[in-house]
C-alpha cells in the first residue's frame, strides 16, 4: 500500500514541478488578478493567462505533438490556427464588422497620425538587426509595435515560427496594457495646454461613402501590397458586411459568436505558447524588451505628429489622438479619451482618436505587406 502511495505522489504535479514553472505560473495569476479585477483588457488578459497557467503545470502534456498511435496535446491542435494563419484573418474579420470607419472618413487627415504610429514598427526593426537578429526575425519583433496581436503572429508564422511564441505574448500583453504604458508618454510629450484642446464635431458621412470605403481600400491595398490581402481584405469584407445593410446576420455571426469563439481559442494558444522551457530563455526576453521600445516608439511618434498637426491646423487637433496612432482598437482610441477628460472634463476626444486608431490597423496590417513582400 505504501508502495502505491509513493507510486501515485511521485506521478502527479507537485512532485514534478520545476522552478521555472512555479515562476510562470505566479506570472499567470498576476496578470490573471490584472485582467480580473483591475479589468485590464480581460476579453484578451484572462484567456492568455489562463492558457498559460495550464500550460506551466507539469505532466499535462497540453502542448504534445502527436506520435505514431498517440494523439498530441489539446493545445497543439488549437494552435495550429495560429501555425496555418487561420485564427489572424477571422479576428480582423470580426474587427472589420465592428469597426465604424465614419470618423476616418469624415477626417482624413488623421490617416497621417496612424501612419506616424507605424514608425516604431520600422524603428525596432532596425534596432533588432543590429542586435543580430535575421531580417525576418527582426520584421517579426518589428510588427510588435503595431499593438496588433493578429498582425503580429500572421507575420511571424510566415518568416520567424521560431519567435512565435514570445512575439504572440509580448504583442497580446502589450495590447492589454494600454491603459498602464500610454499616458506617462501621451503626458510627457505634450502640455498641459495641448492636453485641454477641445476638437470640432466631425461631420456626418452617409452610407455610400461608408460602402466604398472598404471596397476602395482593398483594391488599391491589395493591388499595392498583395501580401497584405489576406488580413485588409477580412478586415474590408467585415466591415462591408457592416456597412452595406443587406447582411446584418452574417455581421453580427461575425461580430459575435465567431469572434468570441476565435478570441477563446487565440487567447488560450497563445497564453500555451509561454511554458517556461520556452520563455524564460535570454532571446525571448530580448525580443518582449524589443516590443516594449516599439510599441513605446509607435505611441510616442503618433504624439508628435499630433503636436506637429496641432500646430499646422492652428490647434484645431489635440495631440493626444495621435497615441490611438497604434492598431489597439478601441482600447487605445479610450486612452486617449481618458487622459484628455482628465486634462479637461469638457473634452470627448473618443471619436476623434477612431480616426486614428482605425488608421492604425489599416497601417499595421500595410506594414506587415511590405515585410512578407520584401522577406
Amino acid at each position: 500500500m505504501l508502495e502505491k502511495l509513493l507510486e501515485f505522489s511521485l506521478s502527479t504535479g507537485f512532485a514534478n514541478i520545476t522552478g521555472p514553472q512555479l515562476l510562470m505560473i505566479i506570472v499567470s495569476l498576476i496578470l490573471l488578478y490584472l485582467g480580473i479585477y483591475k479589468k485590464y483588457e480581460p476579453l484578451l488578459l484572462v484567456p492568455i493567462s489562463f492558457g498559460m497557467l495550464m500550460v506551466n503545470l507539469p505532466l499535462g502534456d497540453l502542448m504534445a505533438e502527436p506520435a505514431e498511435g498517440v494523439l498530441g496535446g489539446l493545445f497543439y491542435y488549437l494552435g495550429l490556427g495560429i501555425e496555418l494563419g487561420i485564427y489572424p484573418p477571422l479576428i480582423f474579420l470580426g474587427v472589420g464588422a465592428m469597426t465604424d470607419f465614419g470618423p476616418l472618413i469624415a477626417n482624413p487627415k488623421t490617416l497621417l497620425l496612424g501612419a506616424a504610429a507605424q514608425f516604431g514598427i520600422f524603428a525596432t526593426f532596425l534596432g533588432a538587426i543590429l542586435m543580430g537578429f535575421s531580417p525576418e526575425q527582426a520584421g517579426s519583433i518589428g510588427i510588435i509595435g503595431g499593438a496588433d496581436g493578429p498582425t503580429a503572429i500572421y507575420v511571424t508564422a510566415r518568416l520567424a515560427p521560431e519567435l512565435l511564441g514570445a512575439v504572440a505574448v509580448a504583442a497580446y500583453s502589450y495590447m492589454a496594457l494600454v491603459p498602464i504604458i500610454q499616458p506617462p508618454i501621451m503626458k510627457a510629450l505634450t502640455t498641459p495646454e495641448e492636453r485641454k484642446i477641445v476638437m470640432k464635431q466631425l461631420r456626418p458621412v452617409s452610407k455610400k461613402e461608408k460602402i466604398l470605403f472598404p471596397i476602395m481600400v482593398i483594391i488599391l491595398t491589395g493591388l499595392l501590397l498583395p501580401a497584405a490581402i489576406p488580413l485588409l481584405g477580412m478586415l474590408m469584407f467585415g466591415n462591408l458586411l457592416r456597412e452595406c445593410g443587406v447582411t446584418e446576420r452574417l455581421s453580427k455571426a461575425s461580430q459575435n459568436e465567431l469572434n468570441n469563439i476565435v478570441v477563446i481559442f487565440l487567447g488560450l494558444t497563445v497564453g500555451a505558447k509561454a511554458n517556461a522551457a520556452y520563455f524564460l530563455r535570454a532571446e525571448t526576453i530580448q525580443i518582449i524588451v524589443l516590443g516594449l521600445v516599439a510599441f513605446a516608439i509607435g505611441t510616442a511618434a503618433g504624439v508628435i505628429m499630433g503636436k506637429i498637426m496641432c500646430k499646422l491646423t492652428k490647434g484645431e487637433i489635440n495631440p493626444l489622438i495621435g497615441s490611438a496612432g497604434v492598431s489597439a482598437v478601441p482600447m487605445a482610441a479610450r486612452v486617449s479619451q481618458v487622459v484628455g477628460q482628465k486634462a479637461n472634463p469638457k473634452n470627448f476626444l473618443l471619436m476623434h482618436a477612431m480616426g486614428p486608431n482605425v488608421a492604425g490597423v489599416i497601417g499595421s496590417a500595410v506594414a506587415a505587406g511590405i515585410f512578407l513582400s520584401l522577406f
